[in-house]
């Protein structure tokens, strides 16, 4: 075993150095928390729910939330400021006999052993305390915690039991104890007899955790079966992402799902648009112009034959205007270059 506490016991004027190991032990089976299709751990992070990023343990610190919201602060240099005065020392303070204790006042157990300079006093005081059938009553401070602790003997060894403090035990508050619940003689009687016939010596060795065992032989069993997942290759873990990351990746994020503004069409500034739009316009009045109204009252036979001769006179109107404009260009008298070279 390995010591998890080193200091003395306080005892009057006396001094025995010791150290504490723990005396019981869990036998559970230990599970993982595993991915049920590839067997891989689950791992959990210490993630802050401020700006989501993750704590290192260092920075870890406890707080102490108030009614309204706010976290009151304590570091590890105030939790060292705390007046722990049986902080290396299991502090004697008078004894009781054995049998006012309650039972659901104990909390842990743990061995007691001697260092080599306090072996004698050590066995002075077991000795003594087995031969009055007392039990010391003490203080001692373990893990940053203060705690009421007894001090017995068991098989020629001290045993610390911590205790709980009397607010730490709740009252059995239960509605049946204000009921007048009346109990025969008879049946009292026939209770007490069958309590006698059960009445045995106590051997823990003949009780067993049969959950546990249980659960043993089926692990045991799928393992001689190769019913088993060999998970794969861990994943690495992602870098500790600072505020800073955590703010531009937020921010990149943002940016990307939001889409561009589009540009309004009287907004674009687009030549060839501006001349088209023109062009069209003036396509669409000369068309206008050109087009023939049709005679009222007249249906879609009139509108045809009104079509016609219009259409016959623009094209006659058109070959005139390209004969006039030949003839005159014959009438335009010739460059200066060509008379002097004709004289």
């Amino acid at each position: 075993m390995r010591s998890m506490w080193k200091g003395a016991i306080s005892f009057g004027l006396v001094m025995i150095p010791v150290k504490l190991y723990a005396a019981t032990e869990q036998k559970d089976i230990a599970f993982r928390q595993v991915h049920r299709e590839d067997g891989g751990r689950i791992r959990f992070r210490r993630v802050c729910s401020v700006d989501g990023a993750e704590v290192p343990y260092e920075d870890v610190a406890k707080g102490y939330e108030l009614p309204g919201g706010e976290m009151v602060i304590l570091t590890d240099d105030d939790m060292a400021e705390l007046p722990l005065a049986s902080s290396k020392s299991i502090e004697v303070m008078h004894f009781t006999p054995a049998d006012q204790l309650d039972p659901i006042l104990f909390n842990r157990s743990y061995y007691v052993e001697p260092e080599a300079a306090g072996v004698r006093a050590y066995a002075l005081l077991r000795d003594a305390l087995e031969r009055s059938g007392r039990v010391a009553i003490a203080q001692v401070a373990l893990r940053q915690r203060e705690s009421l602790a007894t001090l017995r003997t068991r098989d020629g060894v001290l045993v610390l039991e911590t205790l709980l403090w009397p607010d730490e035990v709740r009252g059995a508050d239960f509605g049946f104890l204000d009921e007048d619940v009346e109990v025969r003689t008879q049946e009292l009687r026939m209770a007490t007899s069958l309590i006698d016939s059960m009445t045995v010596d106590f051997d823990p060795g003949e009780y067993h955790d049969r959950y546990r065992e249980a659960l043993q032989e089926l692990v045991e069993a799928k393992t001689e079966g190769r019913d088993v997942v060999q998970p794969g290759e861990e994943a690495p873990e992602p870098a500790s992402t600072s505020l800073a990351d955590a703010l531009r990746a937020s921010l990149a994020a943002a940016r990307g799902d939001q889409p561009e503004p589009a540009k309004s069409a009287s907004g674009t500034k687009s030549s060839s648009g501006t001349k088209s739009s023109n062009g069209t316009k003036r396509a669409a009045s000369a068309t206008g112009a050109r087009r023939p109204r049709a005679a009222s009252g007249g249906g879609d036979d009139a509108s045809e034959d009104n079509a016609a001769p219009a259409a016959k006179s623009r094209t006659t109107r058109s070959r005139a205007s390209a004969s006039a404009a030949d003839d005159s260009q014959a009438d335009k008298p010739a460059p200066r270059k060509a008379r002097r070279k004709a004289s």
